[in-house]
């Protein structure tokens, strides 16, 4: 069978978006977006991936041209539907650990206007570590800020050739976020008030995406090759359903008119309800609940909704604790809740707990321990199925190693890799190694968790009872197994 490159051919185009990040979801949703934007009005660009990792997809989806295929299904209003679209909006993606100078050339197109990224919520961060003279430096925004630079001294500092950053990494005010760190760097590498005055006229957005993408469909692969005529390695499966929510003072819309294109995109002055909501109660109830779902034995999140104890479990969490943790209409947050588990029981989309599992502890940050504290600070008391959640997240974490940025911990006798940053992994591999020496208690292993404020931005075991009844509950998961403890958080 052909491949996707002899069946179909790119298009090429200025390249205006730069995109760090080359994953499923910014595939299936910001690329899928532009190839609509491309053929519905005048917009003329295309995206020029930036590979943020050492390891990834560059090589692949320059082997395809930048070609690939995205599949949308779900049901709505009883009825099926399936939209496949072969996506050439991608131009090429650069692998900046060894092609930094390509990299830097892109910094040199004065089409180039906007800046997308997805490097998870542990990516906007700043790293002491990063130097200018790096090639290239290890954080997201010190890469970006290298590049910046070479853009400011490559148009002398022309304002008219400042560009527009709309990251979708999932943490609060991310725009602000990452001009911040941005900025900063510039102060401690001497980078010039000139330099300054330039990075001041960008324009820095928050944003909200929501769109659930499981990506690689490889049970079905096959049959889809068969369907299509051509063979595509880089398939991106994922739900109908998008939003993309965008705040900023500044109105880009002329520039970008991805809602003239029919897109559900929304540019907005404040996006605090849509993100609170967002994130609390669909990334909140992935969060609160993959992890002890996989440990319980199943896969994938339709699993969950279709498992009757784990079903209970997570309706629980968002019915009892999640909503009643956040301001607002309980009436509309409850309709909201209702529509998402109805995107979770998509029978068209296999989104595997591993996947979600990915970097927990800064996921458990942002999307669950709001709703912990938020339903202390109302009610003196703590939500059980959430400090639970807590208590899962510490017992999926017991693992091997790390090795490969990652250690290796074993469900029901079968490994299962554990993914985060390396200095979380570490962390956890040594309190779990000293447990095994008879060094330690499960207790204990909680205490430092808890107390370690560069996991959680601050000391959990100042909110009174959270540590000793997450302990409670991982001796019980450690003692009695994890489907006997969710049975007792559940009822």
């Amino acid at each position: 069978m052909q491949t996707i490159t002899g069946a179909v051919r790119p298009i090429g185009r200025p390249e205006k978006i730069l995109q760090f990040g080359e994953g499923n979801f910014l595939r299936a949703f910001v690329d899928w977006q532009i190839d609509i934007l491309n053929e519905k009005t005048d917009f003329n660009g295309n995206v020029v991936a930036v590979q943020p990792l050492e390891r990834g997809m560059a090589e692949l989806i320059n082997a395809q041209e930048g070609l690939y295929t995205t599949i949308l299904r779900g049901v709505q209003g009883g009825e099926t539907l399936e939209e496949l679209r072969t996506i050439r909006s991608l131009s090429r993606c650069i692998n900046c650990y060894t092609g930094f100078d390509d990299y830097l050339r892109c910094a040199e197109n004065p089409e180039l206007r906007f800046v997308i990224s997805n490097t998870t919520e542990a990516g906007i961060a700043y790293d002491p570590e990063d130097r200018l003279q790096d090639r290239p430096p290890r954080s997201f925004p010190g890469k970006l800020t290298v590049f910046l630079y070479h853009r400011f001294k490559h148009f002398g500092g022309d304002p008219a050739r400042a560009l527009v950053f709309i990251p979708c990494e999932l943490i609060d005010k991310n725009g602000d976020r990452l001009r911040e760190i941005i900025e900063r760097y510039s102060s401690e590498w001497g980078l010039g008030e000139g330099f300054s005055r330039w990075l001041a006229c960008s324009g820095f957005c928050n944003s909200l995406v929501d769109r659930i993408v499981p990506g690689y469909p490889g049970e079905e692969a096959g049959a889809l090759a068969a369907r299509l005529g051509y063979d595509d390695r880089l398939l991106d499966a994922a739900e109908l359903f998008h939003l993309w929510v965008i705040e900023s003072p500044v109105d880009y819309r002329a520039e970008l008119p991805l809602d003239q294109a029919g897109l559900n995109v929304i540019w907005t002055r404040d996006m605090s309800f849509y993100r609170t909501r967002k994130v609390r109660i669909l990334n909140g109830a992935h969060t609160a609940t993959v992890l002890a779902a996989f440990l319980y034995g199943l896969d994938t999140v339709e699993a969950c909704v279709r498992d009757e104890l784990v079903s209970a479990f997570m309706r629980k969490a968002l019915f009892e604790e999640i909503i009643p943790s956040m301001e607002g209409s309980a009436g509309e947050l409850r309709s909201y809740a209702a529509s998402v588990l109805e995107r979770f029981a998509n029978p068209y989309i296999k989104h595997l707990l591993l996947s979600i599992s990915l970097n927990s502890v800064s996921k458990f940050k942002t999307r669950v321990l709001p709703s912990i504290t938020g339903y202390f600070n109302k009610t003196g008391k703590l939500p059980p199925a959430l400090c639970f959640s807590l208590a899962a997240l510490i017992a999926f974490y017991e693992g091997q190693g790390p090795d490969k940025a990652e250690l290796t911990g074993s469900r029901q006798g079968e490994p299962y890799p554990i993914r985060d940053d390396e200095a979380i992994l570490r962390r956890f591999a040594a309190l779990y190694k000293g447990l095994e020496a008879g060094a330690g208690t499960r207790a204990e292993i909680v205490h430092e968790v808890l107390g370690c404020s560069e996991f959680w931005g601050e000391d959990l075991r100042a909110y009174t009872g959270l540590e000793d009844i997450v302990a409670g509950y991982l001796e019980a998961i450690s003692r009695e197994g994890i489907k006997a403890v969710l049975e007792q958080v559940a009822r």
